[in-house]
């Protein structure tokens, strides 16, 4: 059973930057597309970021492209998100995924791909 540990979250204002961490119990070198999704208030799980096995490929949704970055250390077992350049409508519940389908190109934003989650952390942006 794989768990992943996610970092705190907090508040920040508009504009501002947060990153998010997430560290798995076992090797993610054994794991392929490792992912970061988010649940805003009233609606569903929607994926945000995804990276390949060794992080040479990304995808992001269209929504965060160019102010979130996505990236892996699997000597340190961890998968990371940098979040630059906050607006409202970024706040929702953050997850981190991991997955041990697909291949060593796969980078997935699709929740139904992904085995483990993490247990959620809250980051909120204010006016």
């Amino acid at each position: 059973q794989v768990e992943l540990a996610q970092s705190w979250g907090g508040s920040v204002q508009t504009g501002g930057s947060m990153r998010l961490t997430c560290t798995s119990s076992t090797s993610t070198a054994l794991m392929t597309s490792m992912g970061w999704f988010r649940r805003p208030p009233r609606k569903g799980r929607q994926g945000v970021a995804a990276i390949s096995a060794t992080g040479d490929f990304t995808r992001y949704a269209d929504s965060v492209k160019g102010r979130f970055t996505i990236s892996r250390d699997n000597a340190k077992n961890s998968v990371y998100q940098q979040m630059d350049d906050l607006k409202p409508e970024d706040t929702a519940m953050y997850f981190c995924a991991a997955s041990v389908n697909g291949g060593r190109y796969s980078r997935s934003l699709d929740r139904y791909d992904y085995n483990s989650w993490g247990r959620g952390t809250q980051v909120t942006v204010s006016l």
